[in-house]
């Protein structure tokens, strides 16, 4: 694995991840709004309005992401939809604002002299920023580096058909592969060692493209190479099976007649995960507020129940591997830590008292890792954080187990949320784990954090 200072080196710098398809599309739609407001001369409240909410919507329709065939007809039926919309609005959101007709808003912005010189210009824009692109690329200005992972013969013609188009701006470097029967290179492409070179070769040759034709691995080999692309911020495409036989949808694209299937980066490297930091920080913030009384008559009968030393700290597994002192109300008499870092399950130990097993079968000993949350130890939703001497034999047993730590431990959890805690299956909790990570949204940790509320006033916590 990489070291901190050789990923920051291949990590893409901002300039490298911002130049490109989006940076000149965004300018080219900004410049359309602009100059169709100066040509027309319409009102500038209305203009700028419509101006901003078409940038929302094109962002919303993923009309700024960088892809491998550029046309304005491929965007036109997505431009003109978001075009009506936006316009629509500001029609009527100006009119419910001002208190009068939707045509008085037309007016200021010359009925439909500004909203189609707009249209205009935006498909006008996009086409000359697109042939500005396809020749940058064509001329070798422009590019990426791709490693085709795969020399069988879908990889030997991906490559073909990339070094023919140039327009696709994508460069065919070398190829990794299993089979020890592949050529040391193949139509001047090197082959530069077996799949599990993939980490080392990124990062020495400065590729951010990978794309998986027909590889002989197993899939369950291939998903830790893909999460690694996705940890190195490479580009990851996959040649799908049967490809002849694929209608493009979604987030595919096409090398000269053959589809790519886009895979879209774990949802936890998108500009959205900030706020779940600040939503951490708020909910904990309030819930120890709120539950200080709770937390206090907690702390009271933990006092009462086991003498002194009402918080149990143990060190767990937090992100990226690195440990995390996560606290707890003591719940049973104190043991050594070599016992409580080993015990895998404590639920029937006849230590636990009447009062241990309450607050255990209602979650309220982990109260304290609010503080842990505030601290940035934790987050309130994520994977549930397991004890050292556990994760190294999980991680032995199941490949995937290891991937639950690409973000911060939980106080809650998807996996935690179905059932899967305690004695259940670890292969199942890291498939769980490992899907919310995936498939992270601030509408997927509001939905764990009602269930849990709901576990939790039902007794079901366990």
């Amino acid at each position: 694995m990489l070291t901190d200072p050789e990923l920051h080196e291949y990590v893409p710098t901002l300039w490298t991840r911002v130049r490109g398809v989006r940076t000149i599309t965004l300018a080219s739609d900004i410049s359309a709004c602009l100059l169709a407001w100066l040509v027309t001369g319409a009102s500038a409240r209305p203009a700028v309005l419509v101006s901003l909410v078409l940038v929302v919507l094109f962002l919303g329709s993923r009309l700024y992401e960088s892809r491998l065939n550029l046309a304005v007809l491929d965007d036109l039926p997505a431009i003109v939809g978001r075009w009506v919309i936006a316009c629509a609005l500001v029609a009527m959101v100006g009119a419910g604002i001002d208190n009068r007709p939707v045509s008085n808003v037309l007016d200021e912005v010359h009925l439909l002299a500004y909203p189609l010189t707009l249209l205009v210009l935006l498909v006008l824009g996009r086409a000359i920023a697109y042939g500005v692109i396809r020749w940058a690329r064509q001329t070798g200005r422009v590019g990426h580096r791709a490693l085709i992972l795969g020399a069988g013969v879908v990889g030997h013609e991906i490559a073909h058909l990339l070094q023919e188009h140039p327009q696709y701006g994508l460069r065919p470097y070398c190829f990794l592969d299993s089979d020890p029967k592949v050529a040391e290179s193949i139509d001047g492409l090197p082959t530069l060692g077996d799949p599990t070179m993939l980490e080392h070769t990124l990062a020495e040759h400065r590729i951010h493209v990978v794309i998986v034709a027909f590889s002989a691995m197993k899939e369950s080999e291939m998903v830790p190479l893909i999460r690694t692309c996705d940890r190195l911020e490479a580009e990851l495409f996959v040649v799908p099976r049967l490809y002849e036989l694929h209608h493009l949808e979604g987030d595919m694209d096409t090398v000269w007649g053959i589809p790519l299937v886009r895979l879209r980066r774990a949802a936890y490297r998108s500009p959205m995960w900030r706020v779940k930091r600040l939503a951490d920080i708020v909910m904990s913030g309030l819930a120890v507020l709120v539950l200080s009384p709770v937390m206090a008559l907690v702390a009271l009968g933990a006092r009462l129940d086991g003498g002194p030393g009402i918080i149990f700290r143990q060190e767990r597994v937090g992100v990226d591997g690195r440990p995390v002192t996560v606290m707890k109300f003591r719940s049973m008499r104190p043991v050594n830590e070599t016992e409580s870092q080993t015990n895998w399950n404590i639920a029937k130990d006849n230590r636990l008292s009447r009062f241990g097993k309450f607050i255990r079968k209602t979650s309220l000993d982990e109260l304290p890792q609010l503080i842990n949350i505030l601290r940035g130890d934790m987050s309130v939703v994520g994977p549930r954080p397991e004890r050292p001497y556990f994760v190294s034999q999980f991680q032995e047993m199941y490949p995937s187990y290891g991937a639950r730590h690409r973000v911060p431990c939980g106080l809650t959890g998807w996996a935690a949320v179905n059932g899967l805690r305690g004695d259940t299956s670890i292969a199942e909790r890291a498939r769980f784990d490992n899907y919310y990570i995936q498939n992270w949204s601030l509408w997927l940790d509001i939905k764990i954090i009602l269930r849990t509320i709901g576990s939790v006033v039902t007794g079901a916590g366990g």
